[in-house]
Formats: structure tokens, C-alpha cells, sequence
């Protein structure tokens, strides 16, 4: 997947059993945090720091997703433990993880990446942590949601 290529659609389901479909978002600048796991110890940190920073994304008008392999039931205790705002999606097929190819060293799981999607459904900022261990900063995912925002 490269920027500027229209991103692939999915379905997937929320914490609560709801399907969420990417097509029903055109005319959204959408944000997709793909994450290893729920309850492990970067990436509570990361969608923590999201959480902290709630208000700054709002303010984008981008709509913020998380997606990790784990299950609706998995995602659904972690959002209520860490009382996180964002939807999280479960990919727990890998079928999402492959089509934007961010599948990890690690089986089943994904690599720590995010992809920012402009209104017209063009991928404009693809990125993923070449370690796992380091988590992306908020403040170069918010520039990457204003460029987004300027198509």
C-alpha cells in the first residue's frame, strides 16, 4: 500500500459486536491505529496517550480507530479499564492487517502503524514503527491528520 492509493474497504466489528465499515466514511478524514495487543504494556501506553490527547484529535474532526487482532470481547475490557474514547476494531482473520500490510514479526498480531485516510478515501500518511517497542507520537499523528485535512 502506498500513499495516494485509495485505501481498502473492511467491516469490521467494535467492542460492543457492531459492524464498522470504512465505506461508511467518505467524507471523513479517518485515522487507523493498528496496535500488537489489548493490556500489553506499549500499547496501553499508546492508546492511553491517545486518550490524554482526546481532545486535540477532536479537534481535527478526524474520526480515530484502533485495530489489533485481539476479539470485540478483549477490546471492549480494555476501552472500560483504561476508559479510552476511540472505537476499537477486532481483525482477529489478520484479513485488514494484510491488505494494509502491516502484519508483524509476531504471529497473528499486527505491527504498530498508522494510516491516515483523506476524505476521498486516498491514503495520505502510512506509517509503521519498524520496532514494536516504540509507539508513534501523537503530535506526528495530529500533522499528518492536518495535512490529510487540507485535500
Amino acid at each position: 500500500m502506498k500513499v495516494g492509493e485509495n485505501a481498502p474497504d473492511f467491516t469490521l466489528k467494535d467492542g460492543n459486536g457492531n459492524d464498522w465499515k470504512l465505506s461508511e466514511q467518505k467524507g471523513k478524514t479517518v485515522v487507523l491505529l493498528f496496535y500488537p495487543g489489548d493490556d500489553t504494556p506499549v500499547c496501553t501506553k499508546q492508546m492511553c496517550s491517545v486518550r490524554d490527547n482526546w481532545a486535540d484529535y477532536q479537534a481535527t474532526g478526524a474520526t480515530v480507530i484502533g485495530i489489533s487482532t485481539d476479539s470485540a470481547a478483549s477490546h471492549k475490557g480494555f476501552a472500560e479499564k483504561h476508559d479510552l474514547p476511540l472505537t476499537l476494531l477486532a481483525d482477529e482473520t489478520g484479513k485488514v492487517v494484510e491488505k494494509y500490510a502491516v502484519k508483524s514479526w509476531l504471529p497473528n498480531r499486527s505491527a504498530r502503524s498508522v494510516v491516515v485516510i483523506d476524505k476521498t478515501g486516498a491514503v495520505r500518511y502510512h506509517k509503521t514503527e519498524a520496532v514494536s517497542l516504540f509507539r508513534p507520537k501523537d503530535d506526528d499523528i495530529l500533522a499528518a491528520i492536518a495535512q490529510a485535512n487540507l485535500v
